[in-house]
């Protein structure tokens, strides 16, 4: 049960103690879990929208302490009803800033964003339910080969930028820079297909009840990095 994304390592569940059927992880338990974190996303996130100028001061602390927080929570699975809720929280401070900051220069992009991010969450479950996506082994590799190489992309395009060299790939809104803002799209959204899967097989094997709520925030984490990449690729088109 491998996946691209961090969060749900090969390892995640697999040192956990086994519950008993009245006690086990269920698929509609982390749905619901899932929506409650969101729901704390939206409301810091509103916070944060009301006045963008907050950004300025929350922003570093709130990317270092998500970090922390998001760190602890890999490594501490049990304590994810308490630090995905957190997490989710400090992660809207830092969504809501950003969104406004684009909403300002580009109007309607957000709802734009937001309706291509869970649109596209519901379609790839819909056909992987259906069973048209298949979860192959060589599909689970490529985009666990895909989502590392991305991973090492912007880690070293990070360091280069404390140098003063900007890799303009990223930002530009030449053709080559959306073809490479769809193709870190298609990346982060064939990450949601994992984590399905990689959910109904945890459900499948009864991993504890306190893993749904790790569980919901490797899917919060996924639709945050699909949402942000979605949000990029929509202004470089709209600035054309």
């Amino acid at each position: 049960m491998r996946t691209g994304n961090p969060v749900f390592s090969e390892k995640a569940f697999g040192n956990v103690a086994i519950y008993d059927a009245s006690n086990a992880m269920t698929v509609q338990g982390t749905t619901n879990k899932a929506f409650a974190l969101f729901g704390l996303i939206l409301l810091s996130a509103s916070w944060v929208w009301s006045d963008p100028a907050k950004l300025a001061m929350y922003y570093m602390p709130a990317l270092i302490v998500g970090l922390i927080v998001g760190m602890v929570t890999i490594f501490k699975k049990e304590w994810a009803m308490f630090t995905a809720p957190v997490y989710a929280l400090i992660q809207g401070v830092v969504l809501g800033g950003l969104s406004a900051m684009f909403e300002k220069t580009y109007p309607g992009i957000v709802m734009q964003a937001v309706g291509l991010t869970f649109g596209t969450m519901f379609a790839l479950l819909a056909a992987y339910k259906a069973g048209l996506i298949k979860v192959t082994e060589r599909f689970r590799s490529c985009i666990i080969a895909a989502t590392g190489g991305v991973f090492v992309f912007y880690m070293v395009t990070m360091v280069l930028g404390f140098f003063g060299v900007n890799v303009g790939i990223i930002s530009s809104n030449s053709l080559l820079g959306i073809g490479f803002s769809l193709i870190i799209v298609g990346i982060a959204a064939f990450n949601l297909i994992l984590d399905f899967d990689f959910i109904e097989n945890a459900t499948r094997s009864g991993a504890p009840k306190y893993m749904e709520w790790y569980a919901a925030f490797g899917l919060m984490v996924t639709l945050i990095w699909l949402y942000m990449e979605i949000l990029r690729l929509l202004s470089k088109l709209r600035s054309k």
